[in-house]
């Protein structure tokens, strides 16, 4: 069955979710407030800064107007940087009341809100009236933009608190290359999602160390505990972190060139300041502004996070990044399931 869908933000996995839906046989209208953009994916259909030699579906169209992209939708997809969710979600959520329709949510934004530590859900619920929204549905997983661009077999999860709303989405975006697994744990989804990105700087930070395997093996195992202790403390279901927005999306963002967060590490692991990475990145890197976000969140909760503050120390304190690293070694010795 073809579904109307909006898709609102045109970055490398907007694009390309986008993109995917499109040759799915859907209906697809992708938003960007960029007009050169717009007219690139219109004209040309590439998308040159974000994903480069790759060419979109001439079944994908774009636009500059929110509204005509919204209009009739009946599914919205949000794919915008943490920090823009509230701006976007205020925006659409005043659309949809003006057009008086009822669209379900989704979005694949993997952060937490500076400050108040919402999760994008969260930040969605307040600016969409229930009026106006079927439910929202967390799409994460272990999914590079660039490996679904090429059609690599890809797995995610659709969690959503109605199931039916994550069955839902599970049908629109489930193909042979890209399948989509339903999960009613949207908070163990959303921290899953945002935490991994602090454990891929710090993956990062090992390899531009010069440490092997052992290393980042042990790195990513530990991080994983620490992901799983803050989230279960909201709530989560501690099983949902050995699932695909756990340690799925863990592996491959904190092993894969093709993560920001890592390449961030990597950079700053070979003595590079954190305005020089930024300024090379020329895109968001979430980890850095989600360590800021659960390092707070740790010290409100008392939950124990070493390599966490580790990282925290080395973005926000000017900490050395090989003394923070060994620091992480030298602390008292511990049981692995405390």
């Amino acid at each position: 069955m073809t579904e109307k869908v909006a898709v609102l933000g045109a970055g490398s996995w907007g694009s390309i979710l986008a993109n995917l839906l499109a040759e799915n046989g859907h209906d697809v209208m992708l938003w960007s407030h960029k007009e050169e953009q717009v007219r690139q994916l219109n004209e040309e259909h590439v998308n040159p800064r974000y994903i480069k030699d790759f060419t979109y579906s001439t079944a994908l169209k774009a636009t500059s107007d929110m509204k005509s992209a919204v209009a009739g939708a009946d599914v919205v997809l949000v794919v915008v940087p943490t920090k823009a969710i509230r701006e976007v979600g205020g925006r659409l959520g005043q659309l949809l009341n003006e057009l008086g329709q009822k669209s379900l949510i989704v979005h694949a934004t993997k952060g937490l809100e500076q400050q108040t530590y919402k999760r994008p859900s969260e930040m969605l619920a307040e600016e969409i009236q229930p009026e106006n929204r079927s439910g929202i549905v967390v799409l994460s997983g272990p999914s590079h933009a660039e490996d679904v661009a090429r059609r690599d077999l890809t797995s995610v999860t659709a969690a959503c608190n109605d199931v039916a709303g994550a069955e839902k989405v599970q049908q629109l975006f489930s193909n042979d290359y890209f399948r989509v697994y339903t999960n009613d744990d949207v908070i163990g989804a959303e921290f899953g999602a945002a935490l991994k990105n602090i454990i891929a700087i710090g993956a990062g930070i090992i390899n531009g160390l010069g440490y092997h395997d052992n290393a980042k093996a042990a790195l990513i195992t530990r991080g994983l505990t620490e992901i799983r202790r803050l989230g279960v403390a909201f709530g989560a279901n501690p099983f949902t972190f050995i699932g695909l927005s756990g340690v799925g999306d863990l592996i491959v963002t904190a092993t894969s060139v093709n993560s920001r967060n890592w390449r961030a590490g990597n950079q700053l692991g070979q003595g590079k300041s954190l305005k020089e990475v930024m300024d090379d990145m020329g895109m968001v890197i979430e980890g850095v502004y989600t360590t800021k976000a659960a390092y707070e969140l740790s010290r409100q909760r008392n939950v124990s996070m070493p390599i966490t503050e580790a990282i925290y120390q080395v973005l926000y304190e000017g900490a050395n990044v090989k003394t923070a690293i060994n620091g992480l070694m030298q602390r008292e010795v511990t049981s692995e399931v405390e």
